[in-house]
């Protein structure tokens, strides 16, 4: 059994239709505990850090207008296996390919504004975590 910590972002389409909750009752019947959450409004200078690997990338500029746009939940997650767990609950990036009862399925509107993100290795994790929480904020 590997518990691990893994990131998520409820993203603005999420905090603007007020589905907070709702998501986070997928995430919770995963078998995932949120062990750190706040709602932020990112500045432009954190989504450009954080989407930084696709800075050459003809979206960039597109997903940081649509990440600075509106608030989102930023999470830490904590569970078995908890990054392909919340990989999983999360869906297909596009919606359209997504499984029925994941976040993406049941909550997306576009593959622009596909509700969360969520890290995709133990690497990844670390990072995106210490970006936005202080070791501090994360009660388990």
């Amino acid at each position: 059994m590997t518990i691990q910590h893994t990131f998520s972002i409820l993203k603005p389409d999420v905090t603007k239709r007020n589905l907070t909750g709702a998501v986070n009752a997928l995430i919770e019947k995963a078998g995932l505990r949120i062990v750190a959450q706040k709602r932020i409004h990112m500045t432009r200078a954190q989504a450009e850090k954080f989407y930084g690997v696709h800075a050459a990338r003809p979206f960039f500029g597109e997903l940081v207008e649509m990440m600075t746009s509106a608030p989102v939940v930023v999470q830490v997650l904590e569970g078995e296996n908890a990054i392909q767990r919340y990989r999983d609950v999360m869906g297909a990036t596009n919606p359209a390919n997504a499984a029925p009862g994941t976040i993406r399925k049941e909550f997306a509107l576009s593959m622009g504004e596909n509700s969360a993100h969520g890290s995709d290795a133990t690497e990844t994790a670390a990072l995106e975590i210490a970006q936005f929480f202080a070791g501090n904020e994360i009660v388990g």
